[in-house]
């Protein structure tokens, strides 16, 4: 039932995203309007309060409750004093929900501060995979985001109580400070001793201007990004695995742009890793180095085990997707290398650019004490600063190139439609480095990530930012690429000078072929009519009462040219295209049902009307509210499935030996009644993701005729990785394939009866697909 419940929630709707890589969306709902600032945290040993209720001063959002989760005081062994707060699930927590339990601090006395949140966790888990993770976040003016720390890649997992920290720099401009405690999955996490407290000045920000690359330097920061990402993915360190990856890598980009030869590339490329990694060995390709099997050191203890990285999927999100990433321990007894992990025996080696080679094993021993060899002193002190996390901006340029080296490596290991689309990934992060080495600021760094996400052609990749959150305002009109042309095909009212049908032949002086081309070089899609779709929507987007300019050729005067000024006033996607009211019988005997707009109780309290008719024409052009479950199986005489979810399994760098696990399909059973009525779906390039798999049991049992376009072609739960800066990158972290294995990404649902619309139709008020879906019907 999973993947149903999670590709639900998985559309490229920008709104939707930001909430999913959010780990405290609950704060964008006003419901810190109502939190009172303190000073420092407030009963931070828990003992003031009742037991078995919210802890006295601490906050439990309504969004977690409402998602099976709950938080109270219990005296149930507590690491200090009498009580401790216990955050736990119900039996069926709500997918994508979490238990979040807060405080909000005045940020003003920790302004330009360095601070530390430290508390005591523990963490028990019933069944499925959970997670607990402290979080905290500094708030800017205008709703920006400063420092962020989740703990998404050291999530608490530990049964016994123990310590964990965030450290961080509270901006200068911060407003408000957020601590927490999060739960994730099914389980109990209990949190106590709880101290904040200033540790230093923070670090002042120094911004590098922008400057070219250097050919040397492009091949330096190569070989650095492809080595970032096989210690960070699959060296299974303890130091490795407690690293904050975005400020190494801002270190590291500053570190090795200017090695001057391959051999000084590879010293420093070691010196750098040494610390997290210290089995590790880079050298030049052209003097090999000789490497042997992993053998157990001579300083362990008699309790040996192997450990090694797990990754299902990419673990690190925000914890709230189905993916995960863990290092995992077997048993070997006398120090021999289990034979169930002989192919990890040998380090992996590669060329990594640059002129450099490296060994990096992706095993290691480890005993009571933690992984081995054990890390030298100076090895150590390096190894600890490196956890302190970076407050970066798009403005720096060490950041930028950092960003693109952790985004490049995520999807290079994890993307899983690489054998499926036709890109240069290397070229790509060429490509990427060189244009981020010389942005301006972060606004224009945001096209570069976007333009290196649009290469990967996936139509939920995107790159979510403050930046654009502003961007949330378009003019009083709808409008549609029909006929090679951008045709209004709604005017919100008639005072505009607008009518459906009229064709906008410029946009701010731009002709609209090259605005289009423009926008849509931004935007990652598999498929043309998805990116086309995009682009049409961001280019209506712009902030509140900014003008925009329109050359117009007017359908009731064809040929001749006029320009209109329109505001951006009213919310994005508020103006939509009339369609009939949700469930109507349009014709004797022939119903319409939008499937966009309904809900599980309006088709219930519909059935019986629906059993009686004769032709029944379902609208998909969009993205469905209904539960598929209980939809289909009044659709088949006989059980079915949806199309296949499949996992990445991922040990080995590059895609190397990339298996995928095959699960959490819908199994759907007939329910009475049955609807025997002749069935027509109408769909198009905006069905994307859930739409496509309650399209593909369409398309594979031929419940109806499938009226309109091809569909996205994009489909499976997301993932994402949120980058210094402020940015997200956001991709399908999931393979899905048609009943009969087939591909779909890149193909999508294809249509039964092509239809398309055009201008006249438009003019005439016309739903010229409905009108072919009914006939179909008929």
């Amino acid at each position: 039932m999973y993947a149903m419940q999670r590709t639900m929630q998985t559309t490229n709707r920008k709104a939707e995203v930001i909430a999913f890589i959010s780990l405290i969306s609950c704060l964008s709902m006003g419901f810190t309007a109502n939190l009172a600032f303190s000073a420092g945290p407030l009963n931070p040993d828990f003992e003031d309060g009742v037991v078995g209720q919210t802890p006295d001063k601490w906050m439990f959002p309504p969004a977690a409750a409402q998602s099976g989760y709950s938080a109270s005081l219990t005296k149930q062994n507590p690491k200090n004093g009498t009580m401790c707060a216990i955050i736990q699930s119900g039996d069926k927590p709500k997918p994508g929900g979490f238990g979040n339990l807060m405080q909000k601090i005045d940020a003003a006395p920790f302004r330009s501060k360095r601070v530390r949140f430290r508390a005591a966790i523990r963490y028990e888990s019933s069944g499925s995979a959970g997670e607990a993770k402290l979080w905290m976040r500094a708030d800017r003016p205008n709703k920006q985001v400063g420092f962020f720390d989740n703990m998404a890649n050291r999530p608490v997992t530990e049964s016994q109580w123990k310590y964990y920290e965030i450290v961080g720099d509270v901006n200068e401009d911060a407003e408000t400070i957020f601590i927490g405690m999060t739960l994730t999955g099914s389980g109990k996490a209990w949190f106590d001793d709880v101290s904040f407290e200033i540790v230093g000045d923070a670090e002042k920000m120094l911004i590098e201007s922008a400057r070219p690359l250097t050919k040397r330097g492009q091949a330096n920061l190569v070989a650095f990004t492809r080595l970032l990402g096989y210690v960070r993915y699959f060296h299974p360190s303890d130091e490795a695995s407690r690293t904050n990856w975005e400020t190494f890598s801002v270190n590291g980009v500053k570190a090795v742009e200017n090695a001057a030869d391959a051999s000084e590339l590879a010293a420093k490329l070691e010196a750098l890793f040494r610390p997290i990694a210290p089995t590790i060995k880079t050298f030049p390709t052209d003097k090999p180095m000789p490497h042997s099997p992993i053998a157990a050191p001579s300083q362990a203890d008699a309790d040996l085990k192997i450990i090694v990285w797990d990754h299902f999927g990419l673990g690190a999100g925000d914890g709230k997707n189905i993916y995960r990433s863990r290092r995992i321990t077997t048993d070997a007894p006398e120090g021999k290398f289990p034979e169930t992990l002989a192919g990890l025996r040998e380090p992996f080696l590669a060329d990594i650019g640059g002129g450099v080679s490296c060994s990096v094993p992706l095993a290691l021993f480890t005993d009571s004490k933690g992984s081995l060899p054990r890390r030298a002193a100076e090895d150590q002190k390096s190894a600890a600063a490196a956890v302190t996390k970076a407050s970066g901006s798009g403005d720096d340029r060490a950041t930028r190139l950092a960003d693109v080296a952790l985004a490049w490596t995520a999807l290079q290991h994890f993307y899983p439609y690489f054998d499926v689309v036709e890109i240069d990934w290397d070229q790509a992060l060429c490509v990427a480095l060189t244009s981020a080495a010389t942005d301006r600021d972060e606004s224009e760094f945001l096209d570069t990530l976007s333009r290196m996400i649009a290469a990967l052609h996936d139509g939920h990749g995107s790159v979510v930012s403050s930046i654009r959150r502003n961007r949330g305002y378009a003019p009083p009109i709808a409008w549609d690429w029909v006929e090679n042309q951008l045709v209004v095909t709604c005017v919100k009212n008639a005072n505009l000078g607008l009518a459906p049908g009229d064709a906008i032949i410029s946009i701010d002086g731009k002709p609209v072929a090259d605005a289009v081309a423009e926008r849509e070089r931004l935007i990652s899609g598999a498929t043309p009519q998805w990116i086309r779709h995009i682009a049409l929507a961001e280019l209506a987007e712009g902030k509140k009462d900014q003008t925009l300019t329109l050359e117009v050729e007017p359908w009731a005067k064809l040929g001749t040219r006029r320009n209109i000024t329109l505001k951006r006033e009213v919310p994005k996607g508020a103006v939509q295209e009339p369609r009939p009211p949700k469930i109507k019988e349009i014709e004797p005997g022939v119903f319409y049902l939008d499937l966009n707009q309904i809900q599980d109780e309006d088709f219930s309290d519909a059935l019986p009307k629906l059993v009686e008719a004769k032709g029944i024409v379902f609208d998909m052009r969009g993205y469905p509210r209904i539960n598929p479950i209980a939809f289909f199986s009044h659709l088949s005489e006989k059980t079915i499935t949806s199309v296949q979810w499949h996992i990445p399994i991922v040990k080995m760098p590059d895609h190397k030996e990339m298996k995928f696990e095959r699960q959490g399909e819908w199994q759907i059973t007939p329910t009475e009644p049955s609807l025997k009525a002749k069935k027509a779906f109408i769909t198009d390039g905006r069905a994307i993701s859930f739409a496509e798999s309650v399209m593909g049991i369409v398309e594979d049992y031929k419940l109806g005729e499938i009226v309109g376009g091809p569909t996205a072609g994009t489909n499976g739960n997301i993932n994402n990785l949120t980058l210094p800066g402020g940015y997200t990158i956001v991709w399908t972290g999931m393979k899905v394939l048609k009943h009969d294995g087939s591909r779909h990404h890149g193909v999508g649902i294809q249509p039964t009866i092509p239809a398309t619309r055009t201008r006249a139709g438009i003019a005439a008020g016309r739903d010229e697909l409905l009108e072919r879906a009914v006939q179909a019907v008929k």
